[in-house]
């Protein structure tokens, strides 16, 4: 389960485009935040791609992305030209593809590094579709997750929203701002569709004689739909919008990822996965809800600022800015696995997020001020920073915030456990621990 947001620019602060991401997956299956450098083919070139090869394509843009470890596509990123995008699983009447296909990681990768605009990128995912399909395993231990994909592509200048069922598709040009979770969201009007849309719904009997073809009401599964809380999610992060609607900045953004809804937040307190910043919880209905990555960015025609966490849990991360410029992140990391690795900045996290988990009630307190300052300082010191210095500001922000998480771990360590979570929520959070190597 995801959230993708956009804001455009009546809506923000500044008059950029704000877009943000939370990318939720299986609790262990960690994501690597990665750069990628822009670059020639020859034509003849072959691409390989999580489950498929297609033809490479002459000219790709630098990338930067959040790729779950074992796949080669991703769940969001951003280009060198402004581009970004998020995609969520949707689920839908159309059959669903086994083996074989573009996975929707894939076709997000491949339209970033395609793609110079959001409505370039639109026609770019339609020809992938068109071409190549969509389809492969797209969970890491579920091996029986399969879905359709639907997208939002932002640039400095507006957004599309892009859904698909199949190779069926339909696309609406976003006017003020828009959410997606993981649901079918475009009714009956939109700017462009796959040319047998309405038809193929009509020859299958989902468009009755004399009703409006809607795209949402004609294609989507009612019950994967009803319970993946969709609907929670998407309402909560659009009502987050509207209340700050025209003051909308990038710590705005940090603060939609994060929301657990109102009042005090036990992880355990609720069944399905309703809430924003998703902590898993059972193996049965919030067990691929682990936010395991999060982005935001500030789009502008002249420059994009990407701030990315690389770890999991938004509300025990701290959002690090990267800019396309000199060097983009910094390297001598270890490419994270499914087994814990201090080496690697993805797990290194893991053992603070974890720790929290044991009383988030109590120990989250113990962070909150600090990562709020922490993140603070990073925004000052990037608007100040010159095309020059970008890197530096960028490496001193990694090297800080990995500082400061162990310095966290020791103070989470110190607050004591005054209230177990429930039984089941225990035994699933230490099964995942053993499995990954995780000792607390």
């Amino acid at each position: 389960m995801c959230d993708t947001f956009v804001v455009l620019p009546g809506g923000t602060a500044d008059g950029s485009v704000i877009f943000g991401k939370n990318s939720d997956r299986e609790p262990n299956e960690a994501q690597a935040l990665e750069y990628h450098p822009a670059g020639l083919h020859p034509g003849n070139e072959q691409l390989q791609c999580t489950y498929i090869q297609i033809p490479q394509a002459r000219e790709k843009y630098a990338v930067v992305i959040s790729r779950p470890f074992w796949m080669w596509g991703a769940e969001m990123g951003v280009n060198e030209k402004g581009l970004a995008i998020g995609n969520e699983a949707v689920w839908t009447k159309m059959p669903l593809e086994k083996k074989g296909g573009l996975t929707g990681m894939d076709l997000l990768r491949l339209a970033l590094e395609r793609a110079s605009t959001a409505e370039q990128a639109v026609e770019t995912v339609a020809g992938l579709l068109s071409d190549h399909g969509q389809g492969g395993i797209c969970g890491y231990e579920d091996k029986k997750m399969v879905y359709h994909n639907s997208f939002i592509m932002a640039d400095g200048k507006g957004a599309w929203v892009l859904e698909t069922a199949g190779r069926l598709w339909a696309a609406k040009k976003v006017k003020d701002h828009y959410s997606i979770s993981n649901s079918l969201t475009i009714g009956e009007e939109y700017d462009r569709s796959h040319p047998e849309l309405a038809g193929f719904a009509r020859k299958k009997g989902w468009l009755k004689k004399n009703d409006v073809f809607n795209f949402a009401k004609c294609f989507s599964d009612w019950f994967f739909t009803t319970f993946s809380a969709s609907a929670n999610r998407r309402d909560c992060s659009s009502q987050l919008i509207k209340s700050g609607f025209g003051k909308i900045d990038v710590k705005y953004a940090f603060r939609i990822l994060r929301d657990h809804g109102a009042g005090n937040y036990s992880p355990d307190s609720h069944f399905l996965g309703d809430r924003l910043c998703a902590h898993a919880a059972n193996s049965l209905s919030r067990n691929a809800t682990q936010t395991t990555g999060s982005i935001a960015a500030r789009l502008k025609q002249d420059e994009t600022t990407i701030w990315a966490t690389g770890t999991s849990s938004p509300c025990t991360s701290i959002f690090k800015p990267v800019w396309f410029k000199q060097e983009v992140l910094p390297g001598g990391g270890k490419n994270p696995g499914s087994i814990y690795d201090p080496d690697n900045l993805w797990w290194r996290h893991e053992l603070l997020h974890r720790s929290i988990l044991l009383d988030y009630e109590s120990r989250i307190n113990a962070i909150l001020k600090e990562r709020d300052e922490l993140e603070d300082s990073f925004m000052r010191n990037s608007d100040s920073a010159s095309p020059g210095s970008s890197f530096e500001y960028t490496l001193a922000a990694f090297r800080k915030a990995g500082e400061m998480t162990d310095c966290w771990l020791e103070k989470v360590r110190a607050v004591p456990v005054t209230r177990k979570p429930n039984y089941i929520y225990r035994k699933y959070w230490e099964a995942l621990n053993r499995k990954a190597g995780i000792i607390l």
